[in-house]
C-alpha cells in the first residue's frame, strides 16, 4: 500500500497521507515517502502548487505510537531529528505554496505539519490538538515556532499544556489557520484556491515565502534588505515582465511559473 498518494492536476501536487486504519499517523515509511515527494516536487517544473491532505476521516494523529515504543524501533531522537525536522525544513524551504487542507483531526506532529504550511484549510468537523502533554513529550515539528507566532505566547502555551482541542472555526478565529470551511465543499474550495495559486507567478509567491521566512527572525532594518534584495530578483523574471505588459495592453497575463 502506498502510504502517500500522489496526483498532480493542473500544475497542483496532491500528496494524501494514506494510513487511514491508525488515523494517518506517522511511521517511517510515510516520513521518507513525504520527504522525498517533498524534494521532487521543488525540483519539478510542473509543479507550481502543494497540497497536503489526508485519507479517510483524519488528516494527520502524529506519531504511531506503536512504532515509538517498540524496542526494535527508532529511538524518539530519530524521530525527531530525521523523520520530523527534514519535513518541516522542507515545506518552508520550497518556493513554492505549500497547502494544507485539514478533513478531521490533525494532533500532535500532524497539527504541526500543518500549521508548518503557508495556508490552511480546515473543514469545519476537523479539530487541532497539541497532544504532546498527554504523554510527558513537549510539541515538536516546530510547535513551539510557529503556534506562539499564529497565536500569541499565552495561547499557545495554555493550548501546549492543556492539550485542548480547537475545532476548526475557533482556530479560524485566533489567527491559527487561513479558513475553516464547511465538510462538504472543503475539498472544492481547497481545489480552487490551489489551482488559483498554480496559474499564478510562481518566482515571486516563492520569493515572498523566502521574505517571510526571514522575517521571522529578522530586524526590520534586515529585513527591509532582504526585501530589497528579493525584489530586484523578482523584477528579472519572465513573468514580472508579462505581468506588467499585461497591465499595459489590458489583457490577462498568462505567467508561466519562471
Amino acid at each position: 500500500m502506498m502510504v502517500i498518494i500522489k496526483e498532480i492536476k493542473n500544475n497542483v501536487l496532491w500528496l494524501k497521507f494514506n494510513r487511514p486504519e491508525v488515523f494517518n499517523s506517522f511511521n517511517q515509511e510515510m516520513a521518507f515517502a513525504l520527504q522525498k515527494e517533498l524534494d521532487d516536487a521543488a525540483q519539478s517544473k510542473e509543479v507550481r502548487a502543494i497540497v497536503l491532505t489526508g485519507e479517510g476521516k483524519a488528516f494527520c494523529a502524529g506519531q504511531d505510537l506503536a512504532e515509538a515504543t517498540d524496542p526494535n524501533g527508532p529511538p524518539l531522537q530519530s524521530i525527531v531529528s530525521k523523520h520530523y525536522n527534514p519535513i518541516i525544513e522542507k515545506i518552508r524551504a520550497i518556493e513554492k505554496p505549500v497547502i494544507a487542507c485539514v478533513n478531521g483531526v490533525a494532533a500532535g506532529a500532524g497539527a504541526n505539519i500543518a500549521l508548518a504550511c503557508d495556508i490552511v484549510f480546515a473543514g469545519n468537523s476537523a479539530s487541532f490538538i497539541q497532544a504532546f502533554s498527554k504523554i510527558g513529550l513537549i510539541p515538536d515539528s516546530g510547535g513551539t515556532f510557529f503556534l506562539p507566532r499564529l497565536v500569541g505566547f499565552q495561547k499557545a502555551m495554555a493550548l501546549m499544556m492543556s492539550a485542548d482541542k480547537v475545532g476548526a472555526e475557533e482556530a479560524e478565529k485566533m489567527g491559527m489557520i487561513y479558513k475553516a470551511i464547511p465538510d462538504e465543499t472543503l475539498l472544492a474550495v481547497t481545489t480552487q484556491f490551489a489551482e488559483n495559486l498554480a496559474q499564478m507567478p510562481t518566482r515571486g509567491l516563492g520569493l515572498t515565502k523566502k521574505a517571510m521566512n526571514a522575517s521571522m527572525s529578522n530586524s526590520l532594518t534586515e529585513q527591509l534588505a532582504v526585501e530589497e534584495k528579493l525584489q530586484t530578483e523578482a523584477g528579472q523574471t519572465h513573468d514580472f515582465r508579462e505581468g506588467t505588459m499585461a497591465f499595459i495592453e489590458k489583457r490577462k497575463p498568462v505567467f508561466k511559473g519562471e
